[in-house]
């Protein structure tokens, strides 16, 4: 792993799964770090929120931030204030999650003054059709980024299907990732592995992720 930064942002399209490795990723910071908040930044879905899970991962060490009280289970676009300090208070390193599309990505650009030291990643699933192709990388980089006039650090491949993600699908995702990768000169930090597979052979690093989202049956 490198160096630890203050802050960190996942951005990406709905279904890119930024939610689960926001989620994963604080918990990696919190086993380094004493005090890591994560903030939910998700002003477009309310579904698949980090939100969702708050009370476990404070069980885990982490801060969860996010709308309090009778806004916590609305779908209108809040950020909490809170967010801001979190972000700015040295003894912290936060996390942030931001809503998937261009609405969503608004949430870095309003906090834009705020985000100091911080890595912004781009999470990319191949497995959805607006990013299943190094065009559609390009272009759903291209928006976002100009909407929150922030410039991406890294992309990390991503690709799952939920429970039905297999090795040959995150390999592909690789393949695409790698191809994205040269054209947009970002370099691919990780590639995203479910703890329940074992793969091996992949050319990048490995971030292993234990999933929180749960989808209704």
């Amino acid at each position: 792993m490198t160096q630890l930064r203050k802050n960190y942002a996942f951005i990406g399209l709905f279904g890119s799964g930024k939610t689960e490795m926001a989620i994963n990723w604080a918990l990696y910071l919190r086993s380094q770090h004493p005090q890591v908040a994560i903030v939910d930044g998700d002003i477009i879905s309310p579904y698949f929120r980090s939100r969702d899970v708050a009370e476990e991962l404070e069980e885990m060490g982490l801060t969860p931030v996010y709308p309090k009280g009778a806004l916590r289970n609305g779908d209108l676009p809040v950020i909490t204030g809170a967010a801001r300090g979190y972000l700015e208070r040295q003894e912290y390193k936060t996390v942030m999650d931001v809503g998937g599309e261009e609405g969503g990505v608004v949430v870095l650009g309003y906090l834009k003054p705020h985000l100091g030291d911080c890595e912004i990643s781009m999470v990319v699933n191949v497995a959805r059709p607006f990013s299943s192709t190094v065009a559609g990388i390009e272009r759903a980089l291209n928006d976002l980024s100009r909407v929150a006039d922030l410039k991406v650090d890294y992309l990390i491949n991503n690709p799952n299907l939920s429970r039905e993600t297999t090795p040959d699908l995150i390999r592909r995702g690789e393949e695409v990732l790698a191809e994205a990768s040269e054209r947009l000169s970002i370099p691919v930090k990780y590639t995203v592995v479910p703890d329940f597979l074992d793969v091996q052979g992949l050319r990048f690093p490995v971030f292993k992720i234990r999933r929180f989202m749960r989808m209704e049956i």
